[in-house]
């Protein structure tokens, strides 16, 4: 993720070769007060061909309705009805229903337009619009376009794109061959129709025969290619843009961040002469998503001191790279600024601040915040069922799932991997196979791999490593590598040589180049003593150049990031760690602790294997915490690996002889140690 820095300092950190250093005397998060975001910055309104002001010769329609006024709109027109008998007031009525439109009020729009005498082109455009806006209206849109007196080139436009958002592309291609004029608005709608659907030969085809471009069309060939794979191409197009927007601009970055050419992406950014709050998004979402959480949450905290208001997009990234890193601190500040904006009622942004605060090890303020948030959607039940779930509190996330779905929540394919996870994490294996076997029966939701992947783990942990293959093998679909991955994990627990290498064997074939696969399996040599068959696998790595993923543990402090790796020699403070290790080896000998040396995997002497199961990474971690984190305060350690047996076993030790709480979490869950016990009952 990013084992490259040892010391992390979260805030302030300048930003790495992209920007020069800026003078600043507070941080951002202590005094900002973000308006109202935008919510899509590169959204257009109705078509800029609907203006405000009024046209010169505009079509006068009248009609057969001689009623002459219409409701009044006190939010957006606070004068009384008028009639319909000049022109000022057809303008005036043209600009409500606009503004209806805009905001998505369509019956609004819509009794003004029946109450209106006399209605002109722009008028019927604007209702058009307001039918192409709402997915599933083509044939409302159909019916009004036949009704228009004087169709101009925008109502031609608009009808086209109504086909285009629905994704009836025979039927655009169909209508825009037939319109009496076509201008450069109805070349990029259905270049950027067929672009959005993948058809890149057909849009390159349309984009070849059209006699004058501009830079709609150069993003939407860009942005085509990017969504398509086709990053050769879309790099090809936006080399030879004769005009680059700000979008053109931005879907190349994304481009690049999605094909993890992350140098390309800071190039282009740093060289763009304008950049909106999108681009912003790309480049944070896009560190975030290629595991540089902490480079995203820098140029977080430079947008901010440059004045650009984030919306809840650019908070999501920051609090998923803040739920990564565990980033405690920088996770509240962020729930600051979600307070201070107009976010603070908004879904998607609270359901984000559960989601940390479950992955930060703060279960209590997740659940404090889900009670809170008043429009819950799936999503939000989600979050907080996955935090029960990895938290180990099974018995409350299906308690949870079940108030969910008596409220009439609908749960989706991802509610049942919480669902199954909590069965998992608690080794309910009847009551998560019931609920595996109602997906289909009582949801009609088809298991996925994620689903079966639980259940593998949870047959597998239970011991059932019979069923659990025979499971793998009624599997409808192949059997991806996460599955053998999960059934060679549970090998490891049962000392299963014989299902360890089936497992290990299907793994190696579907991924070569599996360092998990080669290490798992020579933990489950290591673990029954057959060290020549773990020089084998140490050598089979070697020969296909594997190499395997460094164990390694961190812990924040004051906003800075402390990372241990076993047998840890460069942190400065190591010399006080080892002695704060030697002190708690003591005491937790006197209270019964003996080390568990099957946990440590080299073949070498049993006070060798103890000294180097002292400084697993985890153990540092909490040494350190312990000296640093005044007594009171949780001590909350993050493992990019499993928990080891043995770590587990101390941390219970040191948890009772310190009388402190120690919060850790792994790979797989989190495990909350207090009075030498653990939330895991000892199964995980």
């Amino acid at each position: 993720m990013y084992h490259y820095l040892r010391i992390r300092r979260i805030f302030p950190l300048p930003f790495l070769k992209i920007f020069p250093p800026t003078k600043h005397r507070n941080s951002p998060f202590a005094t900002l007060t973000i308006q109202t975001p935008n919510d899509n910055p590169n959204l257009e309104a109705v078509p800029s061909s609907f203006p405000s002001h009024s046209p010169r010769r505009p079509h006068l329609v009248p009609t057969n309705n001689l009623t002459s006024k219409h409701p009044a709109a006190p939010s957006l027109d606070k004068s009384p009805a008028f009639h319909q008998n000049n022109l000022k007031d057809i303008i005036s009525s043209n600009k409500i229903i606009t503004s209806y439109i805009r905001s998505g009020d369509l019956n609004s729009a819509l009794r003004v337009f029946t109450n209106m005498t006399v209605k002109t082109t722009i008028t019927w455009n604007a209702i058009l619009a307001g039918y192409s806006r709402k997915p599933g209206k083509i044939t409302q849109a159909q019916k009004l376009f036949d009704q228009i007196p004087e169709k101009d080139t925008v109502s031609y436009n608009i009808m086209l794109a109504c086909y285009v958002q629905n994704s009836e592309m025979e039927t655009a291609w169909s209508f825009f061959n037939s319109m009496p004029v076509k201008d450069t608005a109805s070349w990029n709608t259905m270049i950027s129709g067929f672009a959005q659907n993948g058809a890149m030969g057909k849009a390159k085809e349309l984009f070849l025969a059209m006699p004058v471009k501009n830079s709609v069309t150069w993003s939407a060939m860009v942005s085509g290619f990017v969504e398509c794979g086709a990053l050769e191409l879309a790099e090809e197009f936006f080399e030879s843009a004769a005009e680059k927007s700000v979008v053109t601009w931005t879907a190349m970055i994304s481009g690049y961040m999605k094909f993890r050419k992350i140098e390309k992406a800071e190039r282009l950014f740093r060289d763009m002469p304008v950049k909106n709050l999108v681009t912003w998004n790309a480049m944070i979402a896009g560190y975030v998503e290629n595991c540089r959480a902490e480079d995203g949450l820098k140029l977080f905290r430079i947008m901010l001191r440059n004045g650009i208001r984030p919306n809840h997009s650019s908070l999501s990234s920051v609090l998923l790279g803040c739920s990564e890193l565990s980033a405690l601190q920088l996770g509240k500040q962020v729930h600051q600024l979600v307070c201070k904006s107009s976010l603070r009622d908004d879904t998607t942004a609270s359901t984000s601040l559960i989601s940390m605060y479950c992955k930060c090890g703060v279960l209590e303020d997740a659940w404090k915040l889900f009670l809170e948030t008043n429009r819950k959607d799936v999503v939000s039940w989600n979050a907080m069922i996955s935090g029960y779930a990895q938290h180990g509190a099974g018995e409350r996330a299906l308690h949870l799932f079940e108030q969910m779905t008596s409220e009439g929540i609908k749960p989706d394919w991802i509610t049942f991997v919480a669902v199954l996870s909590a069965c998992n994490h608690t080794g309910m294996v009847d009551t998560g196979t019931r609920y595996f076997d109602s997906m289909v029966k009582n949801y009609g939701i088809e298991p996925r791999p994620d689903h079966y992947s639980c259940m593998v783990d949870l047959l597998g942990r239970a011991g059932k490593l019979i069923e659990a293959v025979d499971l793998i093998k009624k599997m409808p679909f192949k059997p991806h590598s996460a599955i053998f991955g999960t059934l060679l994990g549970a090998c490891r627990i049962h000392k299963n040589l014989e299902i360890a290498e089936f497992a290990a064997q299907n793994l190696l074939n579907l991924d070569p180049n599996s360092a998990a696969g080669y290490v798992q399996l020579a933990n489950v040599y290591a673990a029954t003593n057959k060290w020549d068959h773990v020089a084998r696998v140490r050598r089979s790595m070697k020969d296909n150049k594997v190499i395997k993923t460094p164990g390694y543990s961190w812990i924040e402090i004051n906003s800075t990031v402390h990372e241990f790796r076993s047998g840890d020699r460069v942190h400065p403070e190591l010399e006080s760690i080892h002695e704060k290790l030697n002190e708690l080896e003591k005491k937790m000998k006197l209270a019964g602790y003996v080390p568990d040396l099957e946990f440590a995997l080299h073949d070498v002497g049993e006070e060798q294997k103890e000294q180097l199961l002292l400084r697993h990474s985890e153990k540092l971690a909490i040494a350190f915490g312990l000296i640093k984190i005044p007594y009171g305060t949780p001590i909350r350690v993050f493992k990019n690996l499993r928990v080891c047996g043995d770590c587990h076993r101390a941390i219970k030790y040191i948890s009772a002889t310190e009388r402190r709480e120690i919060i850790v979490r792994d790979t797989v869950r989190f495990h909350h140690f207090k009075d030498g016990c653990c939330s895991c009952g000892d199964y995980w």
